[in-house]
């Protein structure tokens, strides 16, 4: 007796199917925002910077919280947007927090050790990530490089009170401080799976929004 083998072909959804998940777009837009934060770093205009860089943060934790709240997204859905979320985390908080420490330190080669620096411990703590997830199923191992926006910015805030020389150091030094805490052993609570805390980051980046817009206009 012979038995036919029925093959069942799966179909392999297209790449740009996924554009239509809401948290995906809402991924990009946090994206864009790291972009614009790059070429304003570039431009030397570090308000708008700062702006574009607490923004990725806000599209960041808001991607998350619609992502939990969707109903209907596949296995697919969520491994796309978990490797999308990984690789465009690296940009905003590696990349971007580098090349503003570059930009701001007029491309001195010595600044260059502190991009490599913050840019390594950035790839090594989203690899550890992906790989270990949660410490709990609760706690980060390490600070999460979210907070690096969140703090840099802040930090920003009072760059005109010192000179371009003492403030470049300053930036240097809080760079390399983030880059440790990131690669370190500490447990760190994940501040964006608390829906308060996506609110207080609202309010928060408004209020950047506004105090860096006042400065640029």
């Amino acid at each position: 007796m012979t038995t036919d083998k029925i093959e069942t072909k799966v179909l392999q959804p297209s790449i740009l199917s996924f554009l239509k998940d809401l948290p995906n777009l809402c991924s990009l837009s946090g994206l864009a925002c790291t972009v614009l934060a790059i070429y304003f770093c570039f431009k030397g205009v570090y308000e708008a910077a700062m702006i574009g860089m607490i923004w990725a943060v806000a599209f960041d934790w808001a991607d998350g919280l619609i992502a939990r709240r969707m109903k209907g997204r596949t296995d697919n859905d969520r491994t796309f947007g978990g490797q999308l979320d990984v690789l465009i985390d690296i940009v905003s908080y590696g990349v971007a927090p580098a090349i503003l420490l570059l930009s701001y330190g007029e491309f001195a080669p010595i600044f260059l050790a502190g991009a490599f620096i913050m840019l390594s411990a950035s790839a090594i703590r989203l690899s550890y990530f992906s790989t270990f997830g949660l410490s709990g199923g609760s706690k980060y191992t390490g600070l999460a490089l979210d907070n690096n926006n969140i703090i840099l910015v802040f930090i920003f805030m009072f760059e005109g009170i010192f000179s371009v020389g003492i403030f470049s150091a300053i930036l240097y030094a809080s760079g390399l401080g983030l880059a440790a805490l990131n690669v370190s052993q500490i447990k760190t609570p994940k501040l964006s799976g608390n829906p308060v805390n996506v609110y207080l980051l609202a309010i928060y980046t408004l209020g950047m929004t506004c105090a860096y817009g006042w400065k640029l206009f």
